[in-house]
C-alpha cells in the first residue's frame, strides 16, 4: 500500500508562511509573544528563562567550552534571539489559532497599506510535499471570487508539485501547469512506487489525456465518452539511484564519456550486473503488491526516463520496454517484473542512448529512469490476448503520397495485435498506413501490391506458453470475431473486396487485413483528427501518440473506443523553401532517381557515397552480413562531420539480416540520406519507415529516407557511375579492406573533376533526382 500522507507539523507550517515577511517577521513575532503572554499560554518570565536555558544548550550543542570567554556580546545576543523565535513559533503553533496568527500579519502589514489583503502562503519549494498539496487543495476549494485572489500561488503550486513528481522539464511544464490539479498529483503519487519524477513518458501521456477529457466547444466531440486511460503505475526515478548505491553500481558516472567502442564492450557486462544486483526491498514488496492486486492480468513495463518524450528529442525506442504475460505464481510474476525493471536500467547505459545523447547535446544531463507498468490492453481470444486496433498517429501527416493529402489533417500507421509491429519495422511486414484527410487512399494501387503490402502477421499474449509471440495472421484470426468485418477484406486474386457475406464462412486463408471498414463504416477517423488536432492546438506544437483501440461491433451504429498509451512533440523535417527539380541536368551526371514516396528536401555538397551492393549483399553468407553492419558503423564514425549518404540494399535496420543491413542508430546517425534500394529477388522491400521509432531517429538526425526501386519505370541508377568510381573503403578504414567487394566508399569530387553530388527531393511531384553539381 502507499504510504499514507504525513501531517505537516503545525510549527514548520507557521514558520514557513513567517518566512514570507523576512523584513517585518521580527515585529509579527513581538505581536505573538504578547498574544502568548497576555492569554495565559505562558509568563514572559517562564518564557525568558526557558531561552536562557535552551541558549547555553545550544553552546554546548556547538562545542563552546568556555561560553562567557568564547562568545563576544553581540554573537550571546543573536543566540538568545534565535531562541526566542523558534520558541515563540513553537508555543503559538501549538496554543493559539491560525486565524490569530493570520490576525497579528494583517495588523502588521495594515500599518503600510491598509488596503492590501492578507493571503497567508509560504515558498512551496522549501515545504515538505503533503504541506504543498494541502495549501493547494485549500486554494483549490475557495469560491470562484477568492480563487482569483490566489490564483497566482495556486499555479506556484501546481509548478512545483509538477517538477517534484512528474517532470522538470521546462517545455512540459509550460502546457501541463494549465491543465494539472491538485488532486491529480495525489492520485499519481498513489501510484507510484517509491520517491522521485514519474518520467517524460508518463507525463506526456497524463497530460494529453488531461487534455482530452476538456469538452471543445468548437469540435462538438466530448472525447470522454471515446477515449480512455490504462490504469497505470509508476516506479519513481529515485528508486534507481537506491538501486545503484545499494549494489555500488556506479557505471553511470563516467561510461557517458567513453568512446562508442568501449561502450559497446562493456554493456554485456552492465547488463548481467544489473541483473544480478539486489533490488531495493520496500520497492520489491510494493511490486509483490501490485502484483497481487492485479492477478494474472498480463502487464506492459515500460521505460520513462526523465529526457524521453521531450521537445526535439523523443529518445524513441532508445530504451527497454517488455511484455509480461504474468501467468506464473506470484513469486515468478514478480522475478520477471524486476528483471524487466533491471534491464530497463542498465539500457540507460546502453550504446544507441548514449550516442543519442551526445548528438542532442544531453550528454551531461543527469538521465533518470523511472517505470511505467500498466495491464496489456486487449481482450482474451481463446489461448492469446491482444487489442484489436494499435497505432501511431501524427497530427501533421509526414509522408503525402499524393498532392491531394493535406498535410495538417494527420496520419496513421495501423496493426492488429499488439502496437510493436506498428512501432518498429518488423522483418516482411507491412502496417496500414491512413492519410486522415484521404483515408481512403492508399499509397499502393491494385490487388497484388495490397495484398503484398498488407500485415502478414499479429503479435500477441500466448497464456498458455506465458510468452510473447508472432503469429500469422491467417492462423490466428477468427472468422467468429465480430470486428472482422471492419479489419479484414477478401482476396480474389483478381481484385480485393470488403466481406459482404457472413464473414463466419471466410477462409482465413483469403483475408487480408485493408482496415477498410473501419475507416469507411466507423467514426475513427474523425475522432483520431479530433484528438490529434485538439492536442496539437493545447501544445502549440504537432504531436504524436500510441494507443490502441476497441471496436463496437454494433451492426446499426459501429463506434469505436480508444486507449491512449502515449503523447509527445513531433519530430519534423526543417521546412524547406520551393523545392524545383532542375530539368537541364546532362544524362551523363545523373547518379540515380526515383518517383515514389520521394520525402521533401535538397542535400547539398555530397562528398561520399557508401554503397553496399544488393546483388554481392544476398549471396553474402550470415556471418558476413552481420559484419557488414559494422563496416558501416565504423564508416559512420570516420566520416563524421562530412556530408555523406548511406545506399544498401532492403531495409536498413532490419532485425532480420536477410532483408537489410542490421544497424542501429548509432551506426547511421551522421549521414545525411539513408537509400534502401529494393533487393534483387524482390525480398527486402524498402518499407515506409513513416511512424516508426526508427523514422523519429531519422527526422531527429536530420536524415532524410528515400526508397529506390532501380527495376521499375521511372526509376533511374547509373550503375556505370558506381561500377567504374574507385573505391577508397580501404583509404577511410584499412581494417575493413576484406570487405570492399560487398561496401564501396566513393568520392565523389575524385571522379567528377572536384565537383560534388546534389540530391534534390520534391514531394509535391514526388520525384528525387540525385545529379553532379
Amino acid at each position: 500500500m502507499p504510504p499514507e500522507p504525513q501531517k505537516t507539523p503545525k510549527v514548520l507550517a507557521l514558520y514557513l508562511e513567517l518566512s514570507q515577511y523576512p523584513i517585518l517577521a521580527p515585529t509579527i513575532r513581538a505581536r505573538m509573544r504578547q498574544e502568548l503572554f497576555t492569554r495565559g499560554v505562558i509568563t514572559r518570565e517562564a518564557f525568558e528563562a526557558e531561552v536562557q536555558t535552551k541558549a547555553r544548550h545550544s553552546q554546548q550543542l556547538e562545542g563552546l567550552i568556555d561560553p562567557i570567554a568564547q562568545e563576544p556580546p553581540d554573537v550571546w545576543d543573536r543566540r538568545q534571539q534565535q531562541t526566542r523565535d523558534n520558541l515563540t513559533d513553537f508555543y503559538f503553533a501549538y496554543n493559539l489559532p491560525h486565524d490569530l496568527f493570520k490576525d497579528i500579519v494583517q495588523a502588521t502589514i495594515a500599518q503600510r497599506n491598509p488596503n492590501q489583503k492578507v493571503i497567508l502562503t509560504f515558498n512551496p519549494e522549501l515545504a515538505p510535499i503533503d504541506m504543498v498539496l494541502q495549501r493547494g487543495e485549500e486554494f483549490e476549494a475557495l469560491p470562484p471570487a477568492e480563487r482569483a485572489q490566489v490564483k497566482h500561488h495556486l499555479q506556484e503550486i501546481i509548478v512545483v508539485l509538477l517538477k517534484t513528481v512528474v517532470s522538470d522539464q521546462l517545455s512540459f511544464i509550460r502546457v501541463a501547469k494549465e491543465w494539472f490539479t491538485v488532486p491529480d498529483i495525489r492520485e499519481i503519487r498513489k501510484h507510484r512506487i517509491g520517491d522521485g519524477k514519474i518520467g517524460g513518458k508518463a507525463a506526456g501521456m497524463l497530460l494529453a489525456w488531461k487534455i482530452l477529457q476538456h469538452q471543445a466547444a468548437e469540435d462538438g466531440w466530448n472525447l470522454t465518452d471515446y477515449v480512455t486511460l490504462p490504469e497505470s503505475y509508476y516506479i519513481g526515478a529515485n528508486i534507481l539511484y537506491e538501486f545503484n548505491l545499494q549494489n555500488g553500481l556506479f557505471f553511470s558516472v563516467d561510461q557517458k564519456y567513453k568512446p562508442r567502442e568501449e561502450i559497446e564492450d562493456d554493456y554485456p557486462g552492465i547488463v548481467k550486473a544489473y541483473l544480478n544486483a539486489r533490488f531495493p526491498l520496500d520497492a520489491n514488496e510494493r511490486l509483490r503488491e501490485l502484483l497481487e492486486k492485479m492477478g494474472r492480468t498480463p502487464l506492459i513495463v515500460r521505460s520513462s526516463s526523465l529526457l524521453e518524450d521531450n521537445f526535439g528529442t523523443s529518445f524513441a525506442g532508445k530504451y527497454e520496454s517488455f511484455f509480461l504475460p504474468n501467468q506464473g505464481t506470484v513469486h515468478e510474476n514478480l522475478d520477471e517484473l524486476i528483471a524487466a525493471v533491471k534491464r530497463i536500467y542498465a539500457s540507460v547505459l546502453s550504446p544507441d542512448p548514449l550516442v543519442y545523447r551526445r548528438r542532442m547535446g544531453l550528454l551531461d544531463y543527469d538521465e533518470r529512469m523511472a517505470i511505467l507498468i500498466q495491464p496489456v490492453q486487449g481482450d482474451r481470444h481463446g489461448r492469446y490476448i491482444y487489442p484489436t486496433l494499435a497505432g501511431v498517429g501524427y497530427s501533421r501527416n509526414p509522408f503525402r503520397w499524393n498532392p491531394q493529402i493535406r498535410r495538417e489533417d494527420g496520419f496513421l500507421r495501423l496493426v492488429w495485435g499488439l502496437g510493436t509491429r506498428a512501432v518498429d519495422r518488423v522483418d516482411n511486414d507491412f502496417p496500414r498506413m491512413v492519410a486522415l484527410s484521404h483515408p481512403n487512399l492508399r499509397p499502393d494501387s491494385g490487388a497484388s501490391e495490397v495484398r503484398r503490402h498488407s500485415q502478414h502477421y499479429v503479435d500477441l499474449i500466448d497464456l498458455e506458453t506465458n510468452e510473447f509471440t508472432t503469429r500469422r495472421v491467417s492462423e490466428t484470426i477468427s472468422p467468429d470475431d465480430a470486428a472482422l468485418p471492419y479489419l479484414a477484406s477478401e482476396d480474389h486474386g483478381d481484385y480485393i473486396q470488403p466481406l459482404f457475406s457472413d464473414a463466419r464462412t471466410a477462409n482465413p486463408e483469403q483475408l487480408v487485413l485493408t482496415f477498410d471498414g473501419l475507416l469507411k463504416k466507423t467514426p475513427f477517423v474523425p475522432l483520431m483528427k479530433t484528438m490529434l488536432r485538439r492536442l496539437e492546438t493545447v501544445y502549440h506544437f504537432p504531436i504524436d501518440i500510441e494507443f490502441t483501440a476497441d471496436i463496437i461491433a454494433d451492426p446499426k451504429q459501429p463506434n469505436v473506443r480508444v486507449q491512449l498509451l502515449q503523447c509527445r512533440p513531433q519530430s519534423q523535417y526543417a521546412a524547406n523553401t520551393k523545392i524545383a527539380l532542375p530539368s537541364n541536368v546532362p544524362e551523363s551526371d545523373k547518379v540515380f532517381s526515383t518517383d515514389r514516396l520521394v520525402p521533401s528536401g535538397v542535400v547539398s555538397h555530397i562528398r561520399y557515397i557508401v554503397y553496399v551492393s544488393p546483388e554481392k549483399y544476398i549471396t553474402a553468407d550470415p556471418t558476413v552480413k552481420l559484419e557488414l553492419a559494422r563496416v558501416v558503423g565504423r564508416l559512420n564514425k570516420c566520416l563524421e562531420g562530412q556530408n555523406f549518404i548511406l545506399m544498401g540494399p532492403g531495409r536498413w535496420g532490419s532485425t532480420n539480416p536477410d532483408l537489410g543491413v542490421h544497424i542501429t542508430y548509432a551506426d547511421i546517425n551522421n549521414t545525411r540520406v539513408l537509400v534502401e534500394i529494393a533487393l534483387p529477388r524482390g525480398e527486402g522491400i524498402p518499407e515506409v519507415s513513416y511512424g516508426t521509432h526508427f523514422f523519429q531517429d531519422l527526422v531527429e538526425a536530420r536524415i532524410y529516407p528515400l526508397p529506390l526501386f532501380p527495376a521499375q519505370p521511372g526509376t533511374l541508377f547509373n550503375r556505370a557511375f558506381f561500377s567504374s568510381a574507385p573505391n577508397v573503403l580501404a583509404r577511410l578504414s584499412p581494417q575493413d579492406a576484406v570487405y570492399a567487394d560487398f561496401v564501396q566508399v566513393i568520392d565523389v569530387p575524385s571522379v567528377s573533376q572536384g565537383r560534388h553530388m546534389e540530391l534534390v527531393m520534391d514531394e509535391d511531384k514526388g520525384a528525387a533526382l540525385a545529379y553532379l553539381l
